[in-house]
């Protein structure tokens, strides 16, 4: 088929699709979002567009990629619009058409200021992943020595990164007169809007000491967590649904039914009523940052790192390995001390059921990248909380140790894993000097500090995870899982 989903053909699409029927062009500028990846379009654009639907059009979102045109020129020839399946045994599929434009920054960082800047703008929403916030490994302060940082600090005008873009852009509204923006972000950070206006303070106060008082005073970064899991795109997937739609497009996203989005309702220039279309507003996101960090993201490290070791090529398909199964249960009710939230086994029953859905086909390889980022929020904080509580670590230790085999980048079949990890070289170069014994790998890889920092030496986790090495060594990963569940 050569037709294109776009605003011409939304009327040609299937009954059972559902699709915008507001005027696109009438909507306002009221989103500028940065990071224009397949989880913002599942997510957040998502509930914005049933906010719009609902007569609220201040809302449109222009979108920013920060890095790639690809996104961009997948979506600008079909204005914009693309499909967003639920991944069930309905696939129910919705266009979303809250997103109406597109920016790629490294090609008009001006343009993205000037609509930062505008008048209409009340929110920047950030999706970058953690690595794009520039943060120190070990303090998880601002990295000044960033390349991108002291670019933007010599070049304010044409910024590479998330906080000379945001800078910037509050620099030209204050010396417009116009109100500050509110800065959301929707990252897996830990107290993300604390840690997101503690980095961009530090930017600005680099910059300017007046602008970093006026960040300090005036600038909301209201803490958020999401939840939603979004496979990555495949071929397959376009095809499935180019054959539903009766249309071409270029890049729909898919994703599971369950969504989550809980804010601190904290906004400077006003906000849409998101919790109409199933959000929470609170005035305290923490537990429930912590229940998604340490149970549901926690688990699915320790399933990618023992699931692609095991020869498993999606979630779904390690959970149907029973002995893998198990031991996220286990790993589960081990981190439920550490969550400040009562009645969790609905919670963690679901998240069970979750991970079990075929319809997904969620990659282990994809969810193993980045793990430097990741582990010290969603398995290092519990362990640190177990420890002074003096409760087992064990399902930690064992999730760790996967990971370590996982980054020494050989499978258990004698194939080479590609890693991909902002820290890859090192942790290779280290595996490849220790080798592979358990009794040497471990303390090396446990004693970089940019990931375990005060946990490095701690006596009781460096035994329980050189045991664990050693069990994933000799055993392989699923007789460990199953070792460990009991």
């Amino acid at each position: 088929m050569s037709a294109r989903l776009s605003n011409a053909t939304l009327r040609d699409l299937p009954a059972d699709v559902a699709r915008p029927a507001y005027d696109r062009a009438a909507l306002g500028h009221g989103i500028v979002h940065l990071g224009l990846g397949a989880f913002h379009r599942a997510h957040q654009a998502a509930y914005t567009d049933a906010i719009i639907a609902a007569g609220d059009t201040r809302w449109g979102i222009t979108a920013a990629s920060l890095r790639s045109p690809d996104t961009r020129d997948a979506l600008a020839p079909q204005d914009c619009l693309y499909a967003l399946e639920q991944r069930s045994q309905t696939g129910q599929i919705a266009v979303i058409g809250s997103i109406t434009d597109i920016i790629v920054a490294p090609e008009a960082p001006a343009a993205l200021i000037a609509r930062m800047a505008h008048p209409q703008t009340a929110i920047v929403s950030l999706t970058v992943t953690e690595k794009a916030y520039c943060r120190d490994p070990a303090s998880g302060a601002l990295d000044e020595a960033d390349a991108s940082i002291r670019h933007d600090l010599a070049n304010p005008q044409a910024p590479r990164s998330v906080f000379g873009f945001l800078a910037a852009a509050i620099a030209a509204r204050r010396a417009a007169g116009l109100a500050p923006f509110t800065v959301l972000c929707c990252d897996n950070l830990p107290c993300n809007g604390q840690t997101v206006h503690s980095l961009l303070l530090r930017f600005a106060s680099l910059r300017d000491a007046d602008l970093a008082a006026y960040v300090a005073g005036e600038i909301a970064c209201p803490d958020t967590m999401v939840d939603r899991i979004v496979p990555a795109t495949t071929d397959t997937d376009r095809a499935r649904i180019a054959t539903r739609l009766g249309v071409q497009d270029a890049w729909p996203v898919v994703a599971e039914p369950f969504t989550q989005w809980v804010i601190e309702d904290r906004f400077t220039a006003g906000r849409p009523a998101w919790e109409n279309a199933g959000a929470t507003l609170t005035h305290n996101v923490a537990p429930f940052e912590a229940m998604k960090l340490r149970l549901l993201n926690g688990s699915h490290s320790a399933i990618a790192y023992l699931g692609y070791l095991a020869g498993h090529e999606t979630v779904a398909d390690a959970m149907g390995d029973a002995a893998i199964a198990a031991f996220v249960a286990t790993l589960m009710d081990r981190t439920t001390p550490t969550v400040a939230l009562p009645d969790l086994d609905r919670y963690k029953a679901s998240l069970l059921d979750r991970f079990r859905n075929p319809a997904l086909r969620h990659r282990t390889w994809q969810i193993a990248m980045d793990g430097s980022q990741k582990l010290p929020q969603r398995i290092l904080g519990p362990v640190r909380d177990l420890l002074a509580r003096d409760l087992p670590i064990d399902c930690h230790a064992l999730t760790i140790a996967a990971w370590m085999r996982y980054v020494a980048g050989m499978d258990e079949r004698g194939q080479p894993i590609d890693v991909r990890d902002p820290m890859a070289a090192e942790l290779a170069r280290i595996a490849a000097s220790t080798g592979p014994q358990p009794e040497r790998l471990a303390p090396a890889l446990l004693n970089v500090s940019a990931i375990f920092g005060d946990l490095c030496t701690h006596p009781v986790l460096g035994e329980a995870v050189a045991q664990a090495l050693a069990c994933l060594t000799q055993d392989g990963a699923r007789r460990a899982a199953a070792a460990y569940a009991g």
